[in-house]
């Protein structure tokens, strides 16, 4: 039992010392009461929507809609172009924004000398993109892949190279104590040092990517689920576009919990501020 000594002058003990407050690292999935208010929002739908209206069909049509298409073999294969083109856009803008971000941050030289294109580039609307990248790619799986990542690669770079020129003098130090040459001193000091601020870039870059994965598929009408919504528009088929934006938007909510989780697994050794 601990006994605290008495004030001299009033006799009275003095307050127990607080325990500092314990930091708890935040969950790696998103916690799923954020979606009350979107399943409130499809209850009411539900109840006060008119069964045979063609334009806001109540949310018990889009689950029969969504049924008919698997039937039909058209919405797994669409689901998994635009997951494959998600996948493989978001990956090539991880390593492309990494590498350039290490290039100009660790460089003023070549930061003076890129920094007027990438910021042009960088201003340039997706949409504006995507006919030029079917001059010279076609309709085909490769241009939505270059289109994606031309659109997330920005924060990827932009926080990699934030990352770079915020770098601790003394990993620096301790790299050239160590001897360490080029590609040791990236591999076991800068890159690690930095997988914070890419996590941070992948993170914002990924939403990016899905909208713009959908955004070329309705404009090309390329194989995948922005097609699908194309085609439900165009033929009047809104139950049929109201489950597939659904689709996409669950599919986002896990895109966002897969890329929190491999971020708690790799950062699991750091200590959380």
């Amino acid at each position: 039992m601990t006994v605290f000594p008495a004030d001299a002058a009033t006799g009275a003990l003095p307050p127990p010392a607080r325990r500092p407050a314990q930091r708890t690292r935040p969950t790696s999935f998103p916690p799923l009461r954020g979606l009350l208010p979107l399943v409130l929002l499809l209850i009411a739908w539900q109840v006060t929507a008119d069964r045979l209206s063609p334009y806001f069909p109540p949310p018990s049509s889009w689950a029969s809609a969504l049924l008919d298409l698997w039937n039909q073999g058209v919405l797994l294969p669409a689901a998994a172009a635009t997951v494959r083109t998600f996948c493989l856009g978001l990956a090539a803008a991880t390593v492309l924004g990494t590498a350039l971000g290490l290039a100009v941050g660790a460089s003023p030289r070549v930061d003076r000398a890129l920094r007027p294109t990438l910021e042009s580039a960088r201003a340039m609307p997706p949409a504006a993109v995507v006919p030029i990248a079917t001059l010279l790619l076609g309709f085909t799986g490769t241009m939505k892949v270059v289109v994606v990542t031309s659109a997330a690669v920005w924060s990827i770079l932009l926080n990699t190279r934030s990352g770079v020129q915020q770098l601790d003098p003394v990993l620096h130090e301790m790299a050239r104590s160590l001897q360490l040459g080029r590609l040791d001193r990236i591999r076991k000091v800068t890159l690690p040092a930095l997988l914070p601020s890419i996590f941070l870039g992948v993170r914002v870059a990924a939403p990016v990517a899905l909208v713009i994965t959908l955004l070329v598929e309705i404009l090309t009408q390329v194989d995948g689920i922005g097609a699908l919504i194309a085609l439900s528009q165009r033929n009047y088929q809104f139950a049929r576009g109201y489950g597939l934006i659904l689709v996409a938007g669950l599919f986002s909510l896990v895109v966002n919990a897969l890329v929190s989780a491999l971020q708690a697994q790799l950062l699991r050794h750091r200590p959380h501020g």
